[in-house]
């Protein structure tokens, strides 16, 4: 299990991770041990190798001392320098860290950064996908007493999070649902009409992709519980899947585990009707909802 679910810094990992990347290449192409660049900039070996994984924030100071020590030229060394910035800013959703836990925010900035997000949902409809009366039902119902206000800023994030699929050039989104996620009366009969309109909606988008697991169909994905794969661009990060829990979330980027649930993921969209019936069968299930609000 990767220590990336319980990163607490600001800034984007995934800059982290590719300007950490980088800098190891630097270092191993001059010979250089961890120890050495460590002392040349008054830290340990233990903090190069968390700098090099992308573990922990960036001073530009350090980055510009190390680049000079692993011999780059003046010229060369801007972009870098850039990239030691960027990695730095804080993402927009730092500014909810008040109201989610660190290893949550973490997940924001991998979701930000993915090429690909792939979900199996049992319970609810994806994040990314829900509308905005659904999503506060769904935050009330799983954090009773909450005052109005945190629901409001909690709601504001989760609404946040879809910009990433109407922005330029945004990731693909794949999710496999459960149709008992479409008959879970979430909020009453006017909110889960909504949101059914919204996602034959979304079905239309380019880049997203949406399944429905049918009521008696074959097993499938027997995974017990939600997850979700996320694939980068860059080639140095791998796969991550994520599995959230009541008080805390796995994030699990071992090959072996990746390739389990990535066979998963398969199964289940093979157990799936194809995507290409979702709209009927959403429209279907909307046309059973017809009737007074509940």
């Amino acid at each position: 299990m990767t220590a990336l679910g319980t990163d607490g810094g600001t800034g984007s990992l995934v800059l982290r991770i590719r300007l950490g990347a980088q800098l190891r290449h630097l270092r191993k192409r001059r010979e250089i041990t961890r120890e050495a660049a460590g002392w040349e900039i008054r830290a340990s070996e233990s903090k190069i190798s968390r700098m090099e994984l992308g573990r922990v924030p960036f001073k530009e100071r350090d980055v510009a001392d190390l680049l000079a020590f692993y011999g780059v030229p003046e010229d060369e060394r801007d972009d870098l320098l850039t990239l030691a910035r960027q990695a730095s800013t804080p993402g927009w959703w730092q500014e909810f860290a008040d109201v989610v836990p660190p290893w949550f925010l973490a997940y924001l900035g991998l979701e930000e950064a993915a090429a690909l997000i792939r979900s199996y949902e049992v319970h609810f409809v994806p994040g990314l996908l829900q509308t905005g009366d659904y999503a506060r039902a769904v935050i009330a119902r799983g954090h009773a007493g909450l005052p109005a206000t945190e629901i409001d800023r909690r709601l504001a994030l989760r609404l946040g999070r879809q910009r990433v699929l109407h922005r330029a050039n945004p990731p693909q989104f794949w999710t496999v649902m459960d149709e008992t996620v479409l008959r879970r009366p979430v909020g009453g009969r006017a909110v889960m009409r909504g949101q059914l309109e919204a996602l034959i909606k979304a079905a239309d988008l380019p880049n997203v992709r949406i399944q429905v697991a049918p009521l008696g169909a074959a097993s499938h994905a027997h995974a017990g519980l939600p997850f979700a794969i996320l694939r980068f661009a860059e080639p140095e990060l791998s796969d991550i899947v994520y599995i959230e829990q009541l008080t805390s979330a796995l994030y699990l980027d071992k090959p072996n585990d990746v390739d389990h649930y990535f066979e998963t993921m398969e199964r289940a969209c093979v157990a799936a009707e194809p995507p290409d019936r979702t709209p009927a069968m959403l429209r279907a299930i909307l046309d059973e909802t017809a009737g007074p609000a509940g």
